[in-house]
């Protein structure tokens, strides 16, 4: 059965919800719903390009699930013993923003105080033909955007985006509407894949913006 819903453990493992302990789960865990394998970016660093995965332990879907199906998930647990449930997976989570917002919906009406991320590349209107921002207010609590790095020619170079060489001045655009609506709005970059002097650079951006810059580790 595809992995749905699944946290992660130390050393970047990712593990199936149903394969938790119930101490696990009672000690409060993240919880991250795998919705999609679709992507407009197809980063060299990515790794959905570089990393053999065990079938256990894969997110790659065979086929998508539905609504119901991600929905009847989350009625196997028990909210209270979820941290944060993060929309991130193989693919870029936005390509179903609709089935997106109706979980999160689901969610805040049984928990409201459940905190709610989206792990974006931040093409989210694009893909989507429409300007989707303010219909995530009140739904989604952080948006964490993949800036990868502050060249937009580099950042075409690696993450090969399907919109182009100016897909890094959407991402932008991107993050600055989503502060209107979102209370926390995060670029995030990997460590060891960029320098430090690149790093400084995309705090400069950041700053520039209003937005944190969080360096995630390269789990090799």
């Amino acid at each position: 059965m595809s992995t749905i819903l699944y946290t992660v453990h130390p050393g970047g493992v990712y593990v199936n919800l149903k394969n938790v302990s119930r101490e696990e789960l009672k000690s409060g865990i993240k919880v991250y719903v795998n919705a999609t394998n679709r992507c407009p970016c197809h980063c060299s660093f990515c790794e959905r390009q570089i990393k053999k995965m065990d079938d256990t332990n894969s997110l790659w879907l065979k086929e998508e699930p539905t609504l119901e199906e991600i929905l009847d998930e989350f009625k196997k647990y028990d909210l209270n013993d979820f941290l944060e449930v993060v929309f991130c997976g193989y693919g870029e989570p936005t390509n179903r923003i609709d089935d997106l917002l109706k979980v999160a919906d689901e969610i805040k009406k049984k928990r409201p105080d459940l905190p709610i991320r989206i792990n974006t590349i931040g093409l989210g209107n694009l893909l989507n033909n429409r300007d989707i921002v303010p219909e995530m207010a009140g739904r989604i609590d952080t948006v964490s955007i993949s800036l990868n790095t502050p060249s937009k020619e580099e950042f075409y170079k690696i993450t090969r985006s399907d919109f182009g060489p100016d897909s890094q001045d959407y991402i932008k655009a991107f993050a600055l509407e989503c502060k209107q609506y979102i209370p926390h709005v995060v670029m995030s970059v990997v460590d060891h894949v960029i320098s430090d002097e690149e790093i400084e650079k995309c705090q400069k951006i950041c700053d520039d913006l209003g937005v944190t810059l969080r360096v995630r580790p390269y789990e090799g």
